[in-house]
């Protein structure tokens, strides 16, 4: 059955390819971070294990709700490491950083999410999709918010 939710196909297109950067950077990130908050260790361990636990935790949820909106616009969702590393622009970590670098690392991927999600916001903004653009919105307060909170432990 065709879809007809009032927007046009080749907006949804567009849509639907913005949410799967958005997702791919989103899973990468959600990665990177479950990775450091197993491997994280020194001084501030108790800190970063606990903060980086409650950040994958959220992306786990975030993740699954990108995905069902792609669907919901009558799209594949990407879900594949290979079509994660294709789109995303978060690079994975080599190594076990040290907890500093774990940080930046973590405070540069989640500024690389919210620039993704608000790329994905324009299409959604001029196609007319109000669930899409609130996501987008809900997005990159999550993601603003959790590079200033990770970027404050960087401060002398």
């Amino acid at each position: 059955m065709a879809i007809d939710i009032g927007i046009k196909e080749k907006d949804r297109l567009k849509i639907a390819d913005g949410l799967s950067h958005v997702l791919a950077d989103s899973y990468t990130l959600y990665l990177k971070t479950h990775n450091f908050h197993w491997n994280v260790t020194g001084p501030m361990f108790n800190t970063l294990h606990l903060m980086f636990e409650q950040q994958y935790t959220e992306l786990a949820t975030a993740v699954d709700l990108l995905a069902e909106r792609i669907r919901a616009l009558d799209q594949p969702a990407p879900g594949s490491y290979k079509q994660f590393a294709k789109l995303s622009t978060i690079k994975e970590a080599e190594g076990v950083p040290a907890a500093e670098e774990m940080i930046a690392q973590l405070v540069a991927g989640q500024e690389a999410v919210a620039r993704t999600a608000r790329r994905a916001f324009a299409a959604a903004e001029k196609g007319g999709d109000q669930p899409t653009a609130d996501l987008l919105t809900e997005r990159m307060q999550v993601h603003e918010k959790n590079a200033w909170m990770l970027r404050s432990l960087l401060k002398k």
